[in-house]
């Protein structure tokens, strides 16, 4: 087994791709040992020392870093943890997590909602997917969009640039009623 590295715009942050299907389908973000409990490959991650952050992707794993450890010490534990668990075929979840969608929103407001979750699915999520994380959908309210960032985009020092200069003004250009973007944690 191969697995790839690619530097993210998060210099905390390292993306991982093994060369198959990590989750297929979704997102899951963990940032801590106790919360990927649902994940033997992040629990398992979250036993180096270092390691601060999981994000599972469809086909890659993003890793985030403390200040205090170097990538050239970390890799190739990460590397090891990986390489043994798709080879020994275990599973990445132990249950559906979901689609990385929440619901937050009014009713009166369902077709815009659908909108925008379209434009975020087709414009959006591929593009952050490439840099190592994923963005989705919290809620609209009175023209606001809520958006959290996940993966190598959360903590990362151009998102908020990424979230206003990108993402709003093209959510404003197709949806007329989008008036601002907010990022939630």
């Amino acid at each position: 087994m191969f697995i790839q590295t690619e530097q993210t715009p998060n210099p905390a942050t390292l993306k991982f791709l093994p060369g198959r299907d990590v989750l297929g389908r979704g997102t899951a973000d963990f940032t801590s040992r106790e919360d990927a409990a649902r994940s033997p490959l992040a629990q398992r991650l979250f036993e180096i020392e270092g390691v601060v952050g999981v994000f599972l992707g469809a086909d890659f794993i993003t890793i985030t870093k403390t200040d205090a450890r170097d990538w050239f010490l970390l890799k190739p534990s990460i590397l090891g943890v990986i390489m043994e668990h798709f080879t020994a075929d275990r599973p990445v979840l132990l249950e559906d997590g979901g689609d990385g969608h929440a619901a937050a929103s009014n009713a009166d407001d369902e077709e815009i909602v659908e909108q925008i979750k379209e434009l975020l699915d087709t414009r959006v999520r591929p593009s952050v997917a490439q840099d190592g994380g994923d963005i989705t959908f919290q809620g609209f309210e009175k023209g606001v969009v809520y958006l959290a960032m996940k993966g190598a985009c959360s903590g990362c020092p151009s998102s908020t640039a990424t979230l206003k200069h990108g993402i709003e003004n093209m959510l404003r250009h197709y949806i007329p009623e989008v008036v601002e973007v907010r990022s939630v944690q």
